[in-house]
């Protein structure tokens, strides 16, 4: 297995600079440090989208044989893009325009940067050196992300706030799970986005490409994390698994008033009271309410994970939420 760390290298990390040397010196799959040619990345690209676990069988939550093939899918699609080489297109001033008046780039870039801390500081606590690799790798393509949104936005002169100061999660599965469920909120509606996009041809063509192996990448994130938390849960007893739901259930409560906090401060700001629908009129000229965006979210959410072994479990809470905002057929935009 790619992705040489020990176990005391990583139990060293207590702070953010230890965290960040972990994430730093973590060596990726196929010397993902090098540069890859082009025909790598395109082979990549699509591994990424199709892969089967070589297990023979069921993939049962909490088996060995479903451990082996999530860290086996999450290491085998690794894409080798690297973000000092991509060759950001140039745009027209309305273009441009569009770009930089998207209401996501601190957001974005904040929460890309939290997010590989915290996935470290989870792999840092475990013994299982297969999980803990993977986990690893995980914080490593977080951090790549953030490179990328970095360089987009040093390449278009897009204004950032000022970083806030990072924190190392002092429960290292809180701040993991956290991050998970908030990836798998994000994610969905990111499909979604990032398709109208791709469909209305408000950007260059170039620049929609250039982002689509960040946006397979956070599929292949929640796949991985969905897979782990029924691996996960599948191996507790009665009374820790009951613990354990207590805890997801906080954590969905606390990701719900962080939610609803950004809304406020989101709506002091002069863009549309509605983060989410007003992302969908950034990128389409088409009106589209809430409703109608989360039918084109559904659609690609199932087209993203479908070339994915189906014994492999899938992200359900958001979709399931979705789903019944749609059938109950009352929202208004």
């Amino acid at each position: 297995m790619d992705g040489g760390i020990t176990g005391a290298a990583l139990r060293r990390g207590v702070d953010i600079d230890a965290l960040m040397a972990l994430v730093e010196a973590f060596e990726p799959p196929r010397n993902g440090h090098a540069a890859a040619t082009p025909e790598e990345v395109a082979a990549a690209e699509r591994v990424s989208r199709a892969w089967t676990s070589a297990e023979a069988g069921p993939l049962q939550p909490g088996s060995e044989a479903h451990r082996r093939a999530i860290c086996a899918m999450f290491h085998e699609t690794f894409n080798p893009y690297r973000p000092a080489v991509i060759d950001w297109p140039r745009l027209a001033p309305e273009e441009l325009q569009r770009l930089t008046s998207l209401p996501i780039w601190d957001i974005a870039v904040q929460t890309e940067g939290q997010a590989r801390l915290r996935f470290a500081a989870y792999a840092a606590s475990l013994g299982d050196r297969e999980m803990q690799a993977t986990i690893m790798l995980n914080a490593w393509e977080e951090d790549r992300h953030k490179q990328v949104l970095s360089r987009l936005v040093e390449t278009y002169g897009i204004a950032l706030d000022k970083e806030p100061a990072y924190d190392v999660p002092r429960d290292a599965e809180w701040g993991y799970l956290l991050t998970g469920f908030s990836e798998c909120i994000d994610s969905f509606f990111a499909f979604g986005l990032f398709d109208l996009a791709r469909r209305s041809g408000f950007f260059p063509a170039e620049l929609v490409e250039t982002f689509e192996p960040v946006i397979q990448e956070e599929c292949r994130h929640i796949l991985f994390f969905a897979n782990w938390l029924a691996w996960h849960r599948a191996r507790l007893s009665p009374w820790r698994r009951l613990r354990f739901e207590l805890r997801v259930a906080g954590v969905w409560i606390h990701i719900a008033v962080l939610r609803v906090g950004l809304a406020r401060t989101i709506d002091r700001k002069p863009r549309n009271d509605n983060f989410t629908v007003h992302g969908a009129q950034a990128v389409s000229p088409v009106p589209m309410g809430f409703r109608e965006l989360l039918g084109v979210c559904l659609s690609e959410n199932d087209r993203r994970f479908a070339g994915y072994d189906a014994r492999l479990v899938r992200p359900t809470t958001v979709p399931w939420l979705a789903r019944q905002v749609l059938r109950l057929g009352g929202w208004r935009r």
